[in-house]
This record gives structure tokens, sequence and C-alpha cells, in this order.
């Protein structure tokens, strides 16, 4: 293997997805996955272990989801390079992640090619966004759509998904490693936030807004 491969960690939670990146991926002479992880609990201790040039990350796992994997890697490694490669084409959720630190956002229905620029671009220390999240982002900004999501800090944003993903306040706190009583808190203040009155209130805002 090239010494200047970049070297990746894959972080997703089925394996037949991460063996099919990892062929993607090393298809190319320059790239080498070093690590792979199941689990954002695993990620970060991979991380640690392997300091990869690059990790590419889903959102959606089981325990520790990938933006407070994101925050907690860049909390430990400001110049971390995270590209997120997942299946939300949510503009909401692509600002999240970048807000939080990740330096690149690409959809899995985009073609298998666009994953392997990214990553290149990524490491070369760019920001890099697919054009179908690129237009999204840009369809929002200029139509000013009022998405009250928006009006949330990127912990409550964390903290909303994971409470109409049904998690229970104990499972979230012990996720996020806050107390109970900060994750009331911040139960009570989104539902202020988002001038509803109920958890089935908080599931339609994320129905509605796809962030389910």
């Amino acid at each position: 293997m090239n010494r200047a491969a970049i070297r990746i960690m894959l972080v997703d939670d089925h394996a037949v997805v991460r063996a099919g990146f990892r062929r993607l991926l090393e298809q190319e002479p320059d790239m080498e996955v070093v690590a792979e992880a199941d689990g954002g609990d695993r990620a970060y201790t991979l991380f640690v272990e392997h300091e990869p040039n690059v990790v590419v990350m889903d959102l959606t796992m089981p325990g520790v989801s990938g933006l407070e994997v994101i925050r907690r890697i860049i909390g430990r490694q400001p110049a971390a390079r995270i590209l997120v490669f997942s299946m939300h084409e949510d503009a909401t959720l692509a600002e999240r992640a970048i807000q939080l630190g990740a330096r690149g956002y690409v959809t899995k229905s985009n073609a298998p090619e666009i994953l392997t620029t990214a990553v290149g671009e990524v490491a070369a220390g760019k920001l890099y966004l697919s054009s179908d999240i690129a237009t999204s982002i840009a369809i929002l900004k200029l139509t000013g759509d009022a998405n009250p999501v928006k009006l949330l800090s990127a912990r409550a944003f964390e903290i909303f998904r994971l409470l109409v993903a049904g998690r229970p306040v104990t499972e979230i706190a012990r996720i996020l490693n806050l107390s109970g009583k900060t994750i009331a808190n911040y139960h009570t203040l989104i539902k202020q936030k988002l001038g509803v009155a109920s958890d089935v209130e908080l599931v339609l805002v994320a129905l509605r807004h796809n962030l389910l």
C-alpha cells in the first residue's frame, strides 16, 4: 500500500454496507481502510487508536448517534476530517453535521464514484457536499423555509432527534453523558422553541421536515 495513502475509518452499523464501501475505496491506489466501527462508542475508540486521515460515517446508528460522535471527535481533535455518508437527504441535518465540524456530506443515493471523490476532497482539507445536498441547502436558504427546528442549538437538535426516535430520557442522558435533569430541561426547552405541547407533536414536527 502506498505510504502516502489516505487512511480511512468507516463507521456504519451494517457490516455488508461497510464491506461494500471498503471494496469501493480500496480500488483507489491512494486510499486504505484502516478501521471499521459498527457504532458510535466504538468509532470514537478506534479514532483515538488509529488517527485516520478521514472518517466516513453514517449518522443513524444504535447507541451514540453520528452527530454525537462528530462532536466528540472534533472536541478531541478539531482538525479531524469527517465525511458524513448518509441516507438522510434533509438540508437541516446536513447543516447540523457541518456546524458540529464535519467537512463533507454525501447521500447514499449518489453514484459510488462520488464517495471516492468526496474522500479525496475532504482529505485535502476541502469542504465537499454532494450536489443533491448542496441544492437542498441552497433552496432552503433562498426560499426562507420556516423550519422551526433551525431555532435549536446543535445540542438541543441532537436531543430532539433522540426524543423523536423514542429514546427515554434516562437513555439519552447515558448516551450523551449528561444528567437526567439536564435532558429533562432540554426536553422542556425544545417543546417551547418548537411551539408544541407534547411528544406526539414533536414527532409530527420531525416527520414534517423529513427528520425521521
